[in-house]
């Protein structure tokens, strides 16, 4: 039987489990795998600036792609907390990633040995799985473990502690008959199939709310098919965005607080049935749940069983993986006679041709709908958008135009800012090919900006787009509520950069300084000429470009604080179809709404 350290018996099982990407930042605690990592070759590593700055590269690197799993790798103490951040982040959104800490020697754990936490148990609330190996002999079927938790059931996320003793420790293992678990994942069953298509049936103005888990288990071509079949619109959530494609006439907008369109809020509370796959009822998505729910009938699918009836008891649930229940929804429903739901559907798109926001824009200051629009001129279909929170990402989801799945890769749940970064590095790792695009307003882009340096250091080419108006945007349209505009301001006049004025850091000085090329654009004609520029640069250059667009200081973006029915439209809406020129749907006949 081969011997090796366990380090080593850990990589050997990494490779056989499909990983040849990881990210991190070594340390004294784990460096005997590193060790074993570069032994044993096979497996690329991108070194990150900050440990949680790896953790959502490893994010990005798993959204983009089927089957991804990306890996995160640090040292003990520190290293480990800083990615809780980043586990957050993966289990919110069912993402699978590995964490892999060092850790201080077992017979000192519990000694404020240095750097030595309880890093595991720290861990639990935010992974599917949180383990401190204490026995060398343990590692492969830890590992093993591992990958068999991240891919059953709801995806999510697993770390793994490594004392540096254990690591070092020599056992038995035989890597080329390592074999990986196979992972389960709840189906429906016939007649549950049956039952769901009946409810559906029955009703007169149905709608499929589409939610990430159809992206997660890589059946959006399922739903389009499902969708088709039977006639019914499609409502996908933020995180199901790009599961139909944006221009489908099935593509009914999306239903929200925040990251909503009007048209497709007006045709929800036209709907009398929801069919949800995948998708967990956010309350960003929900609103007040009277208004959501009255005089609708609901089928709820969701792999994970703890899911139906967490948020509101629906009228009927599934627990099944969302490709296994929609391959057996088309199967029923092709054996039965359908309902007529062309009137319907045409309804779905009138609303979309008249009821839209005003993007068109000729202000400087910059306002930001303009900035979307000239994206939407610049960015093909094949876009990568990636983004996180604010109002940059609000109005972004309201005005953007997204046709793929995983093209629009989001962190909904947590919303850490800082986030958009390293994961869109990840992303980029992940397709190196693709046009990546990644959007931040000033603040989000300033918390993890050290992470540019890991672009330009590793070549790693994307396009940043960075609206500034030097504000926490959202926390001040939120302070509105309180009669406050307090803690949120960020404008200083900069003595090396007096041309800013009032907008404080010099996004493009620290762009170049990390090594990056950077453009600043102020008026309105100039932003699609930037990014067009900025395209060049990342592909000739080979590493990210920012274009910073310098904002008005105060816009408000639609959105309600409590209902779907009751959006506040602050800005002028969209009367003429010069108002909108990038819309899907080109602006029609204008209904009269009491936004």
């Amino acid at each position: 039987m081969p011997r090796m350290t366990a380090a080593r018996a850990a990589v050997e099982i990494l490779k056989r489990e499909g990983i040849d990407t990881a990210f991190g930042v070594p340390g004294a605690a784990i460096n005997p795998f590193y060790a074993a990592l570069k032994a044993s070759g096979g497996i690329g590593h991108t070194l990150a600036r900050h440990v949680e700055g790896a953790s959502h590269m490893a994010e990005g690197y798993t959204r983009t792609h089927a089957g991804n799993i990306g890996v995160c790798i640090g040292t003990s103490g520190p290293a480990g907390t800083d990615m809780i951040t980043g586990l957050y982040s993966a289990l919110g959104d069912s993402i699978p990633i590995l964490c892999i800490t060092g850790q201080a020697p077992t017979s000192v754990i519990h000694k404020e040995d240095f750097q030595a936490v309880d890093i595991a148990s720290i861990a639990k609330p935010v992974t599917k799985m949180a383990v401190t190996v204490l026995e060398a002999a343990q590692v492969p079927g830890v590992f093993q473990q591992a990958f068999h938790v991240m891919r059953s059931g709801r995806p999510g996320p697993v770390l793994i502690d490594l004392p540096i003793d254990v690591q070092l420790a020599e056992i038995e293992f035989d890597p080329d008959t390592y074999e990986p678990l196979p992972a389960f994942k709840p189906h429906a069953t016939r007649a549950q199939a049956e039952k769901a298509i009946a409810l559906l049936n029955e009703s007169e103005r149905p709608l499929i709310v589409a939610g990430g888990g159809i992206i997660n288990a890589d059946a959006s071509d399922l739903l389009v098919e499902f969708a088709e079949l039977t006639g019914v619109p499609v409502i996908p959530t933020l995180m199901g965005w790009g599961a139909i494609p944006d221009d489908h006439e099935l593509n009914a907008g999306m239903v929200g607080l925040q990251t909503s369109h009007r048209y497709g809020n007006a045709t929800f509370l036209e709907s009398d049935f929801v069919l949800g796959i995948g998708n967990r009822w956010a309350n960003r998505h929900t609103g007040k749940l009277d208004v959501y729910t009255k005089g609708r009938t609901f089928v709820h699918v969701d792999v994970d069983p703890t899911q139906l009836g967490k948020i509101f008891m629906p009228d009927y649930g599934i627990a099944s993986d969302a490709k296994a229940a929609l391959e057996l929804f088309i199967e029923v429903a092709r054996d039965l006679e359908l309902p007529d739901r062309r009137t319907w559907a045409a309804s779905t798109q009138e609303r979309r041709a008249t009821l839209q926001r005003r993007t068109h824009f000729d202000n400087v200051p910059l306002k930001p709908q303009r900035v979307y629009e000239e994206m939407n001129r610049a960015f093909g279909p094949e876009t990568r958008y990636v983004t996180t929170i604010g109002l940059s990402q609000i109005a972004g989801a309201q005005m953007l135009h997204v046709y793929r799945p995983r093209h629009w890769i989001n962190c909904g749940q947590a919303g850490p800012l800082g986030w958009t970064i390293p994961a869109a590095l990840g992303v980029a790792t992940a397709d190196p090919d693709a046009q990546v695009v990644a959007l931040s307003g000033d603040y989000d882009f300033q918390f993890m900006i050290e992470e540019l340096a890991v672009g330009a250091q590793h070549n790693i080419p994307y396009v940043h787009v960075v609206v500034n108006n030097s504000y926490l945007g959202l926390i001040r349209q939120a302070q509105r509520n309180f009669d406050i505009d307090f803690q949120v301001n960020l404008e200083f006049e900069n003595i090396n950069s007096p041309e800013l004025g009032v907008y404080g850091v010099d996004h493009v000085k620290v762009a170049e300084g990390l090594g990056c090329k950077a453009l600043r654009v102020t008026n309105p004609d100039d932003l699609l000429p930037a990014f067009e520029e900025a395209k060049k640069l990342a592909a000739e250059h080979r590493l990210p470009v920012v274009v910073e667009a310098i904002l008005e200081r105060v816009t408000n973006i639609s959105m309600s604080g409590t209902d779907i029915a009751s959006v506040n439209e602050f800005e002028e809406l969209a009367t003429d179809s010069s108002h909108t020129p990038t819309a899907i749907r080109q602006l029609t006949n204008v209904l009269v709404m009491n936004d």
